[in-house]
């Protein structure tokens, strides 16, 4: 049962990551389609990504990132309440959180799937502190993890030199003091909802005489890139300016911008229209591609545990893709 106390606030006490290991460079990929590692490297940043093969499960990569997580915080699973998993590619359409669940020993904990492509972990974030500000419970996992490597269309260069697979998880937790996060922002525009996809193709049957029903399976990602890239320069730069504003701040305040990770030429377009200084920008876009939903996490993740990101530092980040969402979120880690 939920508790019933006051409202409080909430903090950032955990992280963690985990990815195939399977690495595949763009030297690689240029033997399956026509591309270079020139061509990917100048146009997106990328070097390599990680892929799953079929012994690795969604699962199982985020019940390890969340395992590192609770285990930096000293939280024992028995202890968490609630478990959002941010995912576009769960191995289950019912849904994979539940199976994380019980992989973790989290025995308390609800769990369920949210699902908002590359904007997940923020939304999820900006879910989990509804719970957590209500009093309502304590420890929250959220868990970004995508495996798009079996969505993808390893035929069309413009798609499949983009993604690559990945979870990355935070323990955030309720608590009486300053509440570290600062302010968010988070925001849908359907009418773009055609520019990136992982679509359904109905297939007709006839079950009896006159009644027909509609099958089929899903489709590779397709994705109008001109257009997801300028959506991204111009809508995330806003969403990040309104919640700097909403904190009572300046850019200048902004220890670490972390934004999704799809494309370093967005990354470095958005810190520039924000006056935010290269060396600020977290950026593993080079080792892992775009890992949707999982990309925030596991930048911050390896910040973290690499000591460039210390307790008390103000952390700007944004998600944004299909949907097509966005939104931002600004807090203290730790």
């Amino acid at each position: 049962m939920p508790s019933n106390h006051s409202l409080t606030g909430v903090s950032f006490i955990g992280c963690g990551a985990a990815a195939p290991e399977t690495v595949v460079l763009n030297d690689a990929l240029a033997q399956v389609v026509d591309t270079s590692d020139e061509w990917i490297a100048s146009r997106t940043g990328i070097r390599q990504r990680h892929v799953s093969n079929d012994r690795e499960s969604l699962a199982g990569f985020a019940t390890e990132a969340a395992q590192q997580a609770l285990a930096m915080a000293g939280v024992a699973a028995a202890d968490v309440d609630m478990i959002i998993l941010a995912t576009s590619s769960a191995e289950d359409l019912f849904g994979t959180a539940c199976q994380i669940q019980a992989q973790l020993g989290a025995t308390k904990a609800v769990a369920f799937d949210l699902t908002a492509a590359c904007s997940g972990f923020v939304f999820g974030v900006v879910t989990a502190a509804q719970f957590l500000r209500s009093g309502a419970y304590q420890n929250i996992l959220v868990i970004g993890a995508d495996l798009l490597s079996r969505w993808v269309d390893w035929n069309d260069r413009n798609t499949c030199v983009l993604f690559g697979d990945g979870a990355g998880a935070v323990l955030m937790q309720a608590t009486e003091d300053a509440d570290r996060l600062l302010g968010f922002e988070i925001r849908s525009d359907g009418t773009q909802n055609c520019c990136l996809n992982l679509a359904f193709k109905p297939e007709l049957r006839e079950l009896i005489p006159g009644t027909i029903l509609t099958q089929g399976r899903y489709q590779y990602i397709t994705m109008n890139g001109k257009e997801v890239y300028r959506f991204a320069i111009n809508r995330v730069p806003d969403a990040i300016d309104k919640v700097i504003h909403q904190a009572n701040l300046t850019s200048n305040d902004i220890d670490w911008l972390i934004l999704h990770q799809a494309n370093q030429r967005i990354m470095d377009a958005v810190a520039e229209r924000l006056h935010i200084p290269a060396e600020k920008v977290v950026s593993n876009v080079a080792n892992y591609g775009n890992t949707s939903a999982a990309s925030i996490p596991i930048a911050l993740n390896e910040a973290v545990r690499s000591g460039r990101i210390q307790s008390g530092d103000t952390i700007a980040t944004s998600g944004f893709g299909a949907g097509l969402s966005w939104g931002a979120a600004i807090f203290k880690w730790g």
